[in-house]
C-alpha cells in the first residue's frame, strides 16, 4: 500500500498552496484553475470503524484535466446510507429539486387553468346558452395559440404531411363530438354535475376496448363498479338534473374515449409529434368540423342572443369572460400535456383524478349549487372508483 501510494503521488503536482478548495455534502471539490491533475477516490476495504469506505488515490492524466470539476467523493457503504450523486461535471447533482419544483408548477398552472375555464365558461353560459358557438371559439383561441407558437419558433413546428392529416381526421372528429358534448352539458346542468359523470369515462374505456379485443383483469374491472353506483347516485340526486345535461356528459365521455382508441391505432406511425403539437393539430381540425355545424344547429339565435347578454352584463365585462374561456380552454390542455410528458402514467391519472374534485369544489363554491348529502357521497364514491381504476389500470400494463 506503501507502494501504491507513493506512485500515486509522485504523479501528482500541485500549482501552489492557494489551490482553492470547496467542501460540501459529497466531498471535496477542487478548483480546475488552480491545480494541474484531477484525482479520484475510488472504494477499497471499509473501515468497520467508521462506517465508511476507506479511501486511495487514483491519478488521471493531465491532458483531460479542465474538461470537467471532478472531486473526492464520499462512497457509502450498504449501511443504509445514500451515495451522494454528482453530474457529469463533478458538481452535485440538484436536478431532482429542480424537477420537482417544475412539476409543481405545472400541476399547479393545470388546475387553476382548469378551474379558471370551468368557471367563466359556465358563466358565459348562463347569460349566453349557445353552447355550439362557444366551443367552437374555443378552438379557435387554442388553434390561433398555437399557430403563434409555430410561427415564432416558440413551440416546435412538427413536419406533417397529407398522411398525417388523415390519420388525424378520426381522432379529432371524436374529439370535437367529446367537447361540444360537454359544453351542451355545462349550459344545461351545474359544472359539479357534469364533472361527476365525466369521471366515469374509463368505464366507456374499458368497455369498448374490450370489444376491439383488450382484455382487463378482475381488478379492473370490479374498479369501475363504484364509479357505475356514484354516478348514478348522483344522478339521482341532483338538484339541477337534465336529461340533456346527463347525455352530454356521457357522450363526451364516448367521444374521448373514441379518441384515444383512434390516436393509439392511427398514429403510431407518427410518435415523432409531441403532444402539444398533436393537441394542436387536433384543435385546428376539429374547428373545421365544428364550426360550420354549429352554424346550422344555432347560428340564427347568435345575434339575437349576444344583444340579450349584453343587456344582462356590461359588454366589456361580456366580452372578457368569452376571452377567459377560450384562452384557459387551451392552457388548461397544455397544461395537462406538459404534465403527462413529465410524469408516469399512473401519477398523471392520480392528479386527474384529484383535478376533477378540485374543479367540483370550486366550482360549487363559486356558483353556490345547493348540494345534497346522498348527492355528495354519490359523487365521492364515483371520485374513488376513478383513482381505484387508474392504479388497477397502470399495474395491467
Amino acid at each position: 500500500m506503501f507502494i501504491t501510494a507513493l506512485l500515486a503521488f509522485s504523479n501528482v503536482t500541485f500549482c501552489n498552496l492557494s489551490c482553492r478548495n470547496r467542501i460540501n455534502d459529497g466531498g471535496l471539490l477542487l478548483n480546475p484553475n488552480s491545480c494541474t491533475t484531477r484525482f479520484q477516490f475510488r472504494h477499497s476495504r471499509p473501515n468497520p470503524s467508521s462506517g465508511l469506505s476507506s479511501l486511495r488515490f487514483i491519478p488521471e492524466s493531465r491532458s483531460d484535466f479542465g474538461r470537467k470539476l471532478v472531486g473526492y467523493r464520499r462512497l457509502w457503504t450498504s449501511s443504509g446510507i445514500p451515495q451522494a450523486s454528482s453530474s457529469s461535471d463533478g458538481a452535485i447533482d440538484e436536478s431532482k429539486p429542480n424537477k420537482s419544483l417544475k412539476l409543481a408548477v405545472v400541476f399547479g398552472l393545470w388546475y387553476i387553468h382548469n378551474i379558471i375555464f370551468n368557471i367563466y365558461n359556465k358563466k358565459v353560459l348562463n347569460v349566453f346558452p349557445y353552447p355550439w358557438l362557444l366551443a367552437s371559439f374555443q378552438l379557435f383561441c387554442g388553434s390561433l395559440w398555437m399557430l403563434i407558437l409555430w410561427s415564432f419558433k416558440l413551440q416546435p413546428c412538427p413536419k406533417i404531411d397529407r398522411s398525417f392529416i388523415l390519420a388525424l381526421l378520426g381522432p379529432a372528429l371524436f374529439h370535437t363530438i367529446g367537447h361540444i358534448s360537454a359544453c351542451v352539458s355545462f349550459s344545461k346542468v351545474a359544472v359539479s354535475f357534469t364533472h361527476v359523470i365525466k369521471s366515469a369515462e374509463p368505464v366507456f374505456s374499458v368497455i369498448f376496448s374490450s370489444f376491439l379485443g383488450d382484455s382487463y383483469p378482475i381488478k379492473v374491472w370490479l374498479s369501475i363498479l363504484p364509479i357505475v353506483f356514484g354516478c348514478s347516485l348522483a344522478a339521482i340526486t341532483e338538484v339541477s338534473f337534465n336529461f340533456e345535461g346527463l347525455w352530454g356528459a356521457m357522450i363526451s365521455n364516448i367521444g374521448f374515449v373514441l379518441r384515444n382508441i383512434f390516436s393509439k391505432k392511427s398514429l403510431q406511425s407518427f410518435k415523432q409529434v409531441n403532444g402539444l403539437n398533436l393537441y394542436g393539430w387536433i384543435s385546428i381540425l376539429s374547428l373545421f368540423y365544428l364550426f360550420p355545424v354549429a352554424i346550422y344547429v344555432e347560428g340564427s339565435q347568435w345575434v339575437s342572443g349576444f344583444n340579450k347578454a349584453i343587456e344582462t352584463i356590461e359588454p366589456s365585462k361580456f366580452y372578457l369572460w368569452v376571452m377567459a374561456s377560450g384562452i384557459f380552454y387551451h392552457l388548461y390542455n397544455q397544461s395537462s400535456y406538459e404534465a403527462l410528458d413529465d410524469i408516469s402514467p399512473l401519477t398523471f391519472s392520480i392528479g386527474n383524478t384529484m383535478k376533477r374534485v378540485v374543479v367540483i369544489i370550486a366550482t360549487i363554491l363559486v356558483f353556490r349549487n345547493p348540494v345534497r348529502p346522498l348527492n355528495a357521497l354519490g359523487s365521492a364514491i364515483a371520485i374513488l372508483g376513478t383513482f381505484l381504476y387508474s392504479q388497477a389500470s397502470v399495474k395491467k400494463k
